[in-house]
């Protein structure tokens, strides 16, 4: 069966080589657009995980309502009594956490943990002789920073670990520079409202996300708190895993023995990845569709040839060919038209990644002039080899079964030659 369904499509080579041609560019499309996508994720979920704690542990914000407020002044006992003109509202100024030593008791003996970093961090106005900007100061150990993200990657000049000497220096983002006109060794004011602090610029960093760089600088943890008038206080901890994928499992364990926030990379970011599964179904959308479309195409295809072997159809089952050998003598051809097609679909679409990787971006969230990220992971060409293999064996299923039914005096009768 096998060798007779290669001689019947070597014997219509054009039809052969246009299903072909479908089964071909549907994989390449399969592979090409999976690798492009699924790199781009990829890199994106780099930049999650590693750019940033893998949990983080932030101070509880509470509300603050008549019957809190009352409970502050004269407690609990007398909250009842207070009668309010204005009612308070809002949250306590400068949150912080409770019991950081019990955290670090905690994550200190805590085997799934590599790594952590107490933060203190807060809002603050930068100024530059007549030019001011908003932006976020992050106080931290350089050392254990470094351990808990990849920002020593992004440092332009200077080094991240020359904060930990403190005595008012920072490292800035490229774009906050910008924005004041000041440069790299040159002397900043930080004012969190009430005093204004000179710190001097010891070094620049970016990441190529310009909300970052534009709003962020670095400092010692002991130069924040002091600046921010809170001394012996963090506001949060960032946690590095050594199995980040066990990071909201880990989160809800600590959850339900603080009173602190615990919140995992893929909980704050939840919104973000929900891009990603429409980003799949997108993708599995567009190659279903060239897939159906080259299915037909096989369906068509090996219809014509049924009508057009009739007397061959008719000559097989009187010498004794069965239904069932002219079902696969045809089910056979749409499967080697699919075997084939997908495996150059492969090299094609193979082809076409390494040319997607020379491509260069000028900005973005990848960083100036930096090449596209392109996935090759091999589960994107078995699934292109499997879809393609069964889309054209499934498309030759109904003429591979209309060819069994045939015989020879049905071929007769209906005027075959």
């Amino acid at each position: 069966m096998l060798f007779l369904a290669i001689r019947h499509l070597v014997s219509r080579k054009k039809q052969t080589t246009l299903t072909l041609l479908g089964i071909v560019f549907g994989a390449a499309a399969f592979v090409a657009i999976s690798g492009f996508m699924l790199g781009f994720q990829y890199f994106l979920l780099d930049q999650l995980i590693n750019n940033d704690a893998h949990i983080r542990i932030s101070a509880r914000e509470d509300r603050v309502d008549s019957v809190v407020a009352s409970g502050d002044l004269y407690g609990k006992s007398g909250s009842s009594s207070v009668v309010w003109v204005v009612e308070p509202s809002g949250t306590r100024t400068s949150p912080k956490i409770e019991n950081p030593r019990g955290w670090d008791e905690v994550l200190s003996k805590d085997p799934r943990v590599e790594a952590y970093s107490p933060q203190f961090s807060t809002q603050v106005l930068f100024l530059s002789g007549v030019v001011s900007a908003t932006g976020r100061m992050i106080g931290s150990e350089p050392d254990a920073q470094r351990k808990v993200t990849n920002i020593e990657n992004y440092i332009k000049t200077g080094r991240f670990l020359d904060l930990a000497a403190g005595g008012n220096r920072i490292i800035v983002g490229t774009g906050l520079l910008k924005k004041l006109g000041a440069g790299d060794g040159s002397t900043v004011f930080v004012s969190t409202g009430r005093t204004q602090t000179p710190f001097k610029v010891i070094g620049t960093f970016e990441t190529g996300n310009r909300q970052l760089d534009e709003s962020t600088v670095f400092a010692s943890l002991s130069d924040t708190q002091r600046l921010s008038g809170n001394q012996n206080e963090i506001n949060n901890i960032a946690v590095r895993l050594f199995d980040f994928n066990r990071a909201r499992e880990i989160a809800r364990d600590w959850q339900s023995m603080a009173v602190d926030r615990v919140e995992s990379w893929d909980e704050i970011n939840a919104s973000f990845l929900n891009v990603f599964q429409i980003q799949d179904a997108t993708r599995y959308l567009m190659i279903g569709i060239i897939l159906l479309v080259a299915g037909f195409g096989i369906y068509n295809i090996l219809n014509v040839v049924v009508s057009q072997k009739k007397r061959e159809i008719a000559i097989l089952r009187s010498i004794g060919y069965e239904q069932g050998d002219i079902l696969r003598l045809f089910f056979f051809q749409g499967l080697i038209l699919g075997i084939v097609g997908s495996a150059l679909g492969l090299v094609m679409g193979y082809i076409a990644c390494l040319g997607l990787e020379q491509i260069k971006f000028g900005g973005g969230p990848m960083g100036g002039g930096a090449a596209m990220k392109v996935s090759f992971d091999k589960m994107i060409y078995i699934r292109a080899f499997v879809f393609g293999s069964m889309s054209a064996a499934l498309a030759s299923v109904l003429p591979a079964r209309s060819a069994g039914k045939l015989t020879p005096i049905d071929i007769i009768r209906s005027g075959a030659e």
